[in-house]
């Protein structure tokens, strides 16, 4: 999927919304849970309430590789369900990958061959060489995380960078030099929500690039302090929510209070897409 289309789908369901499929089995309604396929029954009713007011889905993939095969058979399930029901949902796969260019490769191939993802999150630390091998599948989308939200984030991201004409911060130079591996057609970045003030800077390095930005709803991001800082003129904006939807009710009425939410969000993008 391009740019372009991502930004139709958007104005066709005026939403930017993603679900974050971070699927616990230990959270998930007691009801459910002695199923032997309990994870997967979950996922199919989250995205048969959802996908109508969701643009895209992102699976956390810790919360499938820990449960070791069973999880990643739940992953591959999901991911086919999805494409079954909207073949235009943008699929995520949120697994953070970073390591040298062989091992990138395979990582690669299983996101994008195997499991039919459209984008997988990527930690840029290892460099360009560990970022190309996904680049090189036409169509699919490198995110690349630029800015987090986490506590952690201090310890790295925003130590200084000097030199003879200016100073930045290290997630600045991130951004920048990533952005010049791939357009912005291929690759997006990820900003936190909960640091919403620091988007707008973001966006006079990158004004047209795609920012994944998760931490809204139950880690406090504002999604009107969001859309001010870094709606640009296609949208720009994929906004992930996870536990707010997921685990906003616990009874057998689960599924229509996740839609509930996810509602709640659509119509307020509704309105800034306006």
């Amino acid at each position: 999927m391009t740019s372009g289309g991502l930004y139709q789908e958007i104005l066709r369901k005026q939403s930017f919304l993603c679900v974050g499929l971070d699927t616990d089995i230990r959270k998930i309604p007691a009801h459910i849970q002695k199923s032997s396929s309990a994870v997967l029954d979950f996922n199919r009713a989250i995205v048969d309430a959802t996908h109508d007011l969701a643009i895209a889905y992102k699976p956390n993939l810790a919360f499938y590789e820990s449960r070791g095969s069973a999880g990643w058979e739940d992953l591959a399930e999901t991911v086919k369900y999805i494409r079954s029901v909207n073949s235009d949902i943008f699929l995520i796969a949120d697994a953070k990958r970073g390591d040298i260019g062989n091992t990138a490769s395979m990582y690669a191939r299983s996101f994008f061959e195997e499991m039919d993802f459209d984008a997988v999150t990527i930690s840029p630390y290892m460099g360009k060489d560990s970022v190309q091998p996904f680049l090189e599948y036409e169509g699919r989308w490198v995110i690349v995380l630029g800015l987090t939200s986490n506590p952690g984030a201090e310890d790295f991201q925003f130590l200084t960078l000097q030199n003879k004409d200016n100073t930045k911060k290290l997630y600045e130079e991130v951004i920048q030099k990533a952005a010049g591996w791939s357009g912005h057609d291929r690759m997006m970045f990820v900003a936190g929500a909960t640091r919403a003030e620091l988007i707008s800077e973001i966006r006079k390095i990158i004004p047209d690039h795609f920012l994944l930005v998760p931490g809204i709803g139950a880690q406090g991001g504002s999604l009107e302090d969001v859309v001010r800082a870094g709606m640009n003129d296609h949208c720009g904006l994929i906004i992930n929510s996870s536990r707010s939807i997921l685990y906003a009710d616990d009874s057998e009425s689960y599924a229509s209070t996740a839609r509930k939410k996810a509602r709640e969000l659509q119509q307020a993008m509704a309105t800034y897409l306006k």
